[in-house]
């Protein structure tokens, strides 16, 4: 197998022009590029968001690239690791995202909440708090199922 040297997520968005400016404002991407087709729709909006590059598309139904509903919930978490969690949840809230699970400490060893963009598509927030072993993991996650 060879080696991957780098990951990037797509997003399919309704909007792509939009969604760009809303990852700018809530989670402080930065637009390096894009590529507009004769007919004004993006095919490619590439973003960086930290480690992250993430490009974006508008929708283009002869391809069956279509966004997902925006009252959809998506099985897949997109997740962003910060020093500081309270500001970027702050940030996230302030450009219109809806919280689907609100900040908490953990078990895991972090303080993490999920939310949803105008687009359809959940984030988790979170900040690393302190290291916790495999071991202690699987006790506490075998707790939740036995409650």
């Amino acid at each position: 197998m060879t080696a991957i040297d780098a990951a990037t997520t797509h997003l399919i968005v309704s909007g792509a022009d939009r969604a760009s400016a809303w990852y700018q404002k809530a989670f402080g991407a930065t637009e390096l590029n894009r590529v507009v087709l004769p007919d004004g729709r993006l095919i490619h909006v590439e973003l960086r968001l930290g480690p992250l590059t993430l490009m974006l598309a508008d929708e283009f139904p002869e391809h069956a690239a279509l966004a997902p509903p925006t009252d959809a919930e998506l099985p897949l978490v997109f997740y962003l690791h910060t020093p500081d969690v309270d500001a970027a949840w702050q940030r996230a809230l302030d450009a219109g995202a809806i919280p689907t699970r609100q900040l908490a400490e953990v078990f895991w060893g972090e303080r993490e909440g999920q939310l949803r963009d105008p687009f359809g598509y959940r984030w988790g927030l979170t900040q690393h708090l302190r290291d916790v072993s495999i071991d202690e993991m699987t006790v506490a996650a075998r707790g939740l199922v036995q409650a």
